[in-house]
């Protein structure tokens, strides 16, 4: 009940914020023209271009992992030893596609609901085999231990050990059960927006809880917390639609809350429709900030609340006139056609609009009488063009001026979006990238420490959770030199000690 307070205390402070995010999301989408196509306004995506700029303006390549001793001293066991971890990095982010995938999502959400969350694990994938002494059968079973979130093999708290061997006597006919590594890896998940939560703070330091949901099939279920679990666990449940909850869902998941708390040092999964937790276990990662995941991609904070502000708030005043403009100035286009009347007496009048071609001449009956009147100009006359023509100039210089406001807000000059004028000196234009580099690189610096955040993560549980031969072979130990070699035992002991304190791991610029 303590927890579950805490869950419905975020959610009761954060409604208005996800209501927010998620139209914001719709937008970008531009989910919100009527499906049925009734709705023929037009509109300037402004939101859709700015994201589309800034996002690879701050992350436009994979992370690389940079490991080096943190004082720089003459120390060769050290040198190897973060050789090792940062080549088994560099395996773990590019063998895997999760990285990616994360990185791009987080950044991503940065810039639109104004918030980005990763989250770590580690996954060991086991085979049991169980021996059956004097020419028994042999049954060899693959299991894949991993558990919901960030949680190592069952009862399996030191990698490093082999398992123990059970006595057993031969002539009982009794089997003995051994399990096997087959590989391991840490794989680094995205986690929806609307899937994170943490209790009430001012700032991340004063962040003691935090939590995912996570929807799970039944088989999931049985797997990670038994069948007879499984038989309690409600399974009503599913992703939530960008439409909103009136909309229809396939409820046939279970929605488990993964909880970390920092003051118990404890891990707790429960869903809401039970009153007990469905597991509870110690720390199993050991990571040196406890959360499995780092401080979130925030937009604009203060230092009173952990609510961000997303971007385009700032500028969704200047982007709603973007949109009248942008609609005024299509029917307008639409308006500036030729149109006119004529003098219903001389029907030919009507051939010289829709059939007149170059160097062709349509006969007129009773020219005498039709010269008399005025010819053609007394006979037609056309709707004038000019009124029209203005206002819809003055429409194109008003949306420029609001693109300007808004490329003055967001900080996203005309040297980023590729744009110039030939009349510019060169000194002009290097001031204003000077100028959008300031504001970009706090932008850099923010994705980088998040980066880096996730490589020290992945690094400790490495370091403190794989098997020797795993590094060994993540990071192609046979490939370095016969004297590298050597020093790799060492290495792996000072890895295994002392993951953080002797190295420094970041990302290379």
């Amino acid at each position: 009940q303590k927890y579950l307070a805490v869950i419905a205390a975020y959610d009761a402070e954060f409604k208005s914020w996800e209501r927010r995010a998620t139209k914001i999301v719709r937008r970008y989408r531009d989910d919100n023209r009527n499906q049925s196509g009734s709705d023929s306004s037009a509109r300037f995506n402004i939101l859709w271009s700015n994201v589309q700029t800034l996002v690879p303006a701050v992350y436009s390549k994979l992370p690389t992992a940079d490991v080096s001793r943190r004082h720089g001293d003459n120390d060769q066991v050290g040198r190897v030893a973060s050789l090792l971890i940062e080549r088994a990095l560099e395996y773990e982010i590019e063998h895997y596609p999760d990285f990616r995938a994360t990185m791009k999502f987080a950044v991503q959400d940065r810039f639109l609901g104004g918030r980005g969350v990763a989250w770590v694990r580690y996954e060991p994938h086991v085979v049991r085999e169980q021996d059956v002494p004097e020419d028994g059968l042999q049954i060899t079973e693959d299991s894949d231990d991993e558990e919901l979130g960030a949680t190592e093999a069952p009862e399996q708290a030191d990698i490093y050990e082999a398992p123990q061997d059970e006595s057993v006597d031969p002539t009982a006919g009794e089997v003995e059960v051994q399990e096997e590594i087959v590989y391991e890896c840490a794989p680094t998940d995205y986690v929806h927006w609307k899937d994170f939560g943490h209790n009430i703070a001012r700032t991340w330091e004063e962040v003691t809880e935090v939590w995912r949901w996570v929807y799970m099939n039944e088989d999931a279920i049985i797997e990670r917390f038994g069948a007879e679990k499984a038989k309690s666990i409600p399974m009503d449940s599913s992703p939530e639609p960008l439409s909103g909850r009136g909309a229809k869902q396939d409820a046939s998941q279970a929605r488990i809350c993964e909880l970390w708390c920092k003051t118990t040092g404890k891990v707790y999964w429960m869903s809401k429709g039970l009153p007990d937790f469905i597991d509870e276990r110690d720390d199993p990662l050991g990571l040196e900030e406890f959360f499995p995941c780092p401080k979130p991609l925030y937009s604009t904070m203060t230092s009173d609340t952990l609510m961000p502000v997303p971007d385009f708030v700032l500028y969704q005043d200047q982007a709603n006139e973007l949109d009248i403009l942008s609609d005024r100035i299509d029917g307008l286009v639409k308006a500036l056609r030729v149109r006119g009347v004529y003098d219903a007496s001389q029907p030919a009048l009507q051939r010289l609009m829709t059939e007149g071609d170059n160097n062709s001449l349509i006969p007129v009956d009773k020219w005498m009488g039709f010269s008399e009147k005025g010819g053609l100009k007394g006979s037609i006359d056309l709707l004038p063009l000019d009124v029209l023509s203005n206002a819809l100039t003055q429409c194109y210089r008003a949306r420029e001026d609001i693109k300007a406001q808004i490329y003055e807000i967001t900080g996203i000059s005309d040297i980023i979006r590729g744009q110039t004028s030939a009349s510019e000196t060169a000194t002009a234009q290097q001031i204003k990238g000077q100028y959008a580099g300031l504001r970009l690189r706090a932008m850099q610096e923010e994705v980088a420490l998040f980066a880096t955040s996730l490589l020290r993560m992945k690094a400790q549980i490495i370091c403190t959770k794989f098997q020797p031969e795993t590094i060994l072979q993540y990071a192609a130990a046979m490939q370095m030199t016969e004297a590298d070699q050597q020093m790799i035992p060492q290495a792996l002991e000072l890895l295994k000690d002392d993951p953080l304190r002797s190295f420094r791991i970041e990302v290379a610029s």
